[in-house]
């Protein structure tokens, strides 16, 4: 063989290994910091809930789309309307809770019936609530039934879960009324 054929073999070769430790670095990223989020100009579509009793809060009345105010960055910040007939208690108020409600991001005003034993909830498609936010990890959190209500669990999530504004470690008892952010969305559970 020829002096060129070998150059044109170990070239070849060359370009081949980079394509793999490439490959490896994107397999990587991806594992540790999820998938690219594709940003979607209708934001409905931007969050994916999967839930076999969903329903728009407020179901007799067409909510209105949360209105969108630029802010620095280029990102947006979701604002949220309530009525006076949603006046809420404080929390922990009212009896046991039998919905959430999302109170903020993208799919503000959804809620969810919370029939099962268990909710789970992250950025995986088998989640019972799906959140679609680069912040959120693909199992983030679950929320378990208890005999006198709910206890949330962050499940080690990267960027943590805030109950009431504090980042939590582990599991705490969760009352009606008292918000918790995952990400860029806030909920609540409702009676």
């Amino acid at each position: 063989m020829s002096e060129l054929t070998f150059i044109i073999i170990r070239i070849a070769f060359l370009i081949v290994l980079w394509l793999f430790v490439f490959g490896t670095i994107y397999a990587l990223r991806s594992d540790l910091f999820g998938a690219p989020v594709r940003r979607v100009r209708d934001d409905s579509a931007a969050a994916v809930l999967k839930a076999p009793s969903l329903a728009p809060a407020g179901a007799s009345a067409p909510q209105p789309a949360p209105q969108r105010s630029a802010t620095s960055g280029g990102a947006s910040a979701g604002v949220t309307q309530s009525n006076s007939d949603d006046e809420l208690p404080s929390a922990g108020t009212t009896g046991p809770a039998r919905r959430l409600v999302i109170t903020s991001g993208v799919a503000s005003g959804t809620e969810i019936t919370l029939d099962e034993e268990i909710v789970t909830i992250g950025r995986s498609a088998d989640s019972t609530l799906v959140i679609v936010d680069e912040y959120t990890s693909t199992h983030h959190a679950k929320l378990e039934r208890l005999s006198n209500g709910w206890r949330l669990v962050d499940l080690d999530s990267t960027n943590g879960t805030k109950v009431d504004g504090t980042r939590i470690t582990g599991a705490v008892d969760l009352k009606t009324f008292t918000p918790v952010t995952i990400g860029a969305t806030s909920f609540e559970l409702r009676p």
